[in-house]
């Protein structure tokens, strides 16, 4: 049976496949509040991230509504290789959560942001869903700073609002009970993900995380069709991964196939028996696809 935590964590993240030149003004490093991890300012809000390993940069992107948790397993197996970076980007996780207007652009603003504070001169970028939304526009705009990037069931498009209809797109605010019943069984293969019934839990766990404002905020964005990828990504010249569950009921494959297609040179792997997040459901296979794209070797098998 999956343990409670993992179930939170893990239907948390579902919310995060929806989902810059400015520059940070301070490097200076803060003691976290509480728990595991470190705080950096950037623009005078505090970013909060764990890191582990040394080697080359990895940095881990998650979604809407998520934070650092779900890519416990792949940080810890990049990292036998790697320096792992995983943050909770602005407004999410225990980061800080500033009343802005949130739309792709803040997220990489932000990112770009850290990236300078930490010093980092190149890195590579691998993002979940908005998170993979957010590094395919941080690659478009500072194509110079990656050096790899993969894409993980990543949103971007703008046909993706208009596949979700107008009930799924609500249901993405999770303000009710009736949000996660309606979002779990599209989001995972495994029914041990939401078997048992995660209403309550779940919708404590919004209201104590306090991140409803960002949610809102981004999904007006993506009403409007902001910062979409159409069009765009012909431009991108790195190296790009394309992870996709086959059996993810938000973003379809179809989507992955589309990226594919308009990215040169990249690859598409397809996990089977998996949902919309790889790296909570299916974390073995997709930390093997992507040591052997980081390490440079073929990914297809």
């Amino acid at each position: 049976m999956v343990n409670r935590r993992s179930l939170a964590i893990a239907l948390a993240a579902l919310l995060c496949f929806v989902a810059g030149s400015a520059r940070a003004d301070t490097t200076t490093s803060l003691a976290p509040a509480s728990g595991d991890g470190t705080f950096v300012q950037v623009y005078g809000a505090r970013i909060h991230y764990v890191e582990a390993g040394s080697g080359p940069v990895v940095i881990l992107l998650h979604g809407l509504a998520d934070d650092v948790g779900v890519w416990k397993a792949t940080l810890e197996a990049l990292s036998r290789r790697y320096r792992v970076i995983a943050l909770d980007q602005i407004g999410f996780g225990k980061s800080d959560k500033p009343l802005l207007s949130y739309r792709v652009e803040t997220f990489v603003d932000f990112l770009d942001g850290f990236v300078l504070a930490l010093k980092i001169d190149r890195a590579s970028f691998v993002g979940n869903s908005l998170g993979g939304w957010v590094a395919a526009a941080y690659a478009l705009a500072y194509p110079e700073r990656v050096d790899r990037l993969a894409l993980v069931d990543s949103a971007g498009y703008a046909a993706l609002r208009r596949s979700l209809g107008p009930d799924m797109f609500n249901a993405l605010h999770l303000r009710s009970r009736a949000d996660f019943r309606r979002l779990a069984p599209l989001t995972f293969y495994d029914r041990r993900f939401y078997q048992d019934d995660p209403g309550d839990s779940l919708l404590a766990e919004r209201v104590k995380i306090g991140d409803g404002y960002t949610i809102d905020r981004f999904l007006d964005s993506m009403a409007r069709g902001e910062d979409v990828l159409d069009h765009r990504l012909r431009r991108l010249r790195r190296p790009t991964l394309i992870v996709w569950g086959r059996d993810d009921g938000l973003i379809p494959l179809s989507f992955g196939r589309r990226f594919q297609r308009d990215i040169a040179g990249s690859k598409l792997v397809v996990i089977d028996k998996c949902g919309h997040m790889p790296q909570v459901e299916c974390a073995q296979d997709l930390d093997g696809a992507l040591l052997r794209f980081l390490d440079g070797g073929d990914v297809v098998r």
